[in-house]
């Protein structure tokens, strides 16, 4: 089955659900905390379900996890190649551990701040940006599953006074991150504060990986395409690395506290 046949397949099981339930877009949207415009969206197949909204879909209109069980054929959708291996890495793991200097961790990143990020430059356009969004909000569902990885960011101050997408999407991306880590007791951010000055971070972001069985892997993004490490002398490079910029940063407690004061300033 291809992949705009299944698309289809979950628009029109979502609209027969959605019919016998007697319920309108609206009213759906209501119900599951998702906007109306996207329920539109998906049911027309213009734009891809993430997980969680599936999950919610099938308990709101009783599917018994029919939509789930389509999603589930759907795959990541259009990953660009060289990340699909990495992809996939990250949605088994067991921990995550991601540094970032610049911007905020795709994990952790709410629609908005994506979308500004993946438009930025016109790299990419239109639907490609769109698509690109979808499959980055679709890997967050691997926070959501019933055993979610431990997921550790550091994050370096900077990140939370670059103005990305205006002062609004600003205040929504830092109250998301707090958020996450009052819902989710598995995600910790610690962030090096910007009094630490020079420090090993500022030489490039990077995640390291445990996978359920096996050795840590690593990933390194520049502006072609990211790279897969897996070497043992250079994953261990990485993990002291790791070390290097969790010592520098502030214990999480602290580091909310931070997100909180700086969240405030993009009043």
């Amino acid at each position: 089955m291809g992949q705009q046949t299944t698309l289809d397949l979950f628009a029109d099981e979502l609209r027969r659900a959605r019919a016998a339930a007697g319920m309108s877009q609206d009213a759906l949207s209501h119900v599951i905390n998702y906007s109306s415009s996207l329920v539109a969206k998906i049911e027309l197949g213009q734009r891809r379900p993430r997980r969680d909204f599936a999950q919610r879909c099938d308990e709101a209109l009783e599917t018994g996890g029919l939509l789930v069980r389509i999603h589930a054929v759907l795959g990541h959708g259009p990953v660009q190649p060289w990340f699909r291996q990495w992809a996939a890495i990250e949605q088994e793991a067991t921990s995550l551990r991601s540094y970032e200097w610049s911007v905020v961790p795709g994990l952790l990143q709410i629609e908005a701040y994506a979308r500004t990020l993946l438009g930025g430059g016109a790299l990419l356009i239109g639907d490609e940006v769109e698509q690109q969004v979808a499959v980055r909000l679709e890997r967050q569902d691997v926070l959501l599953r019933d055993r979610p990885p431990h997921f550790i960011a550091v994050i370096d101050e900077h990140v939370l006074r670059q103005p990305i997408g205006g002062a609004e999407v600003m205040r929504d991306q830092l109250c998301h991150l707090i958020k996450v880590c009052t819902d989710h007791p598995r995600v910790r951010i610690q962030i090096v504060p910007r009094a630490v000055g020079a420090y090993v971070g500022l030489n490039g972001p990077f995640v390291i990986a445990t996978p359920p069985d096996g050795d840590d892997v690593a990933y390194l993004d520049d502006q072609l395409q990211g790279q897969l490490i897996d070497r043992v002398e250079d994953v261990a490079t990485i993990q002291r690395a790791w070390e290097s910029v969790r010592g520098e940063a502030l214990p999480h407690q602290q580091s909310m506290e931070l997100i909180r004061e700086a969240a405030g300033r993009w009043n």
